[in-house]
């Protein structure tokens, strides 16, 4: 008879215990609207030579376009009790170690040369400070976690509450 593995996967908890203790949208920043907005205006002249009004919609549908992607592809960190989920990857708690938040060029040397490859990120460019979690479950050969926050002291502080 095969051994079974049995995956840490998440129970469904009672309400308590799901309580949210940190929630955060990684939402574009004021100037990724504004590069929308000027891709979006090159459907003017592109289309511009055939009538105004077909520029003018090309670009409103690109626009359009951009904003749904923007808006679907924007991750969430969310922290309960029992789970931490960083975009689309949930770990439980208890398999959280260390946390520290990084800003500035640290911020950017842990992005960049400190960077271990097997590292899971929800890195956006246009937010500077990131958290790294330690991943303490044996079974999983990711090492830490990386993602981007607009709140890392607030992020830190929710994942060192037990």
């Amino acid at each position: 008879m095969p051994e079974s593995s049995s995956a840490a996967s998440v129970p469904s908890t009672p309400a308590a215990e799901a309580a949210v203790i940190y929630r955060e949208k990684l939402w574009p920043n004021a100037w990724i609207w504004i590069i929308a907005a000027g891709v979006s205006g090159a459907g003017i002249l592109v289309f511009a030579p055939i009538s105004a009004a077909a520029g003018y919609t090309a670009a409103v549908v690109l626009f359009a376009i951009i904003a749904v992607l923007l808006v679907l592809s924007t991750p969430s960190i969310v922290v309960t009790r029992k789970t931490l989920t960083v975009g689309r990857a949930t770990i439980e708690r208890r398999f959280v170690g260390a946390v520290q938040p990084f800003q500035g060029g640290e911020a950017t040397a842990e992005r960049g040369t400190r960077l271990n490859g097997l590292a899971y990120l929800c890195i956006r460019g246009w937010i500077d400070p990131v958290v790294k979690v330690e991943i303490t479950d044996p079974s999983d050969p990711t090492p830490y976690w990386l993602t981007s926050t607009r709140r890392p002291d607030e992020l830190t502080a929710a994942l060192s509450r037990h």
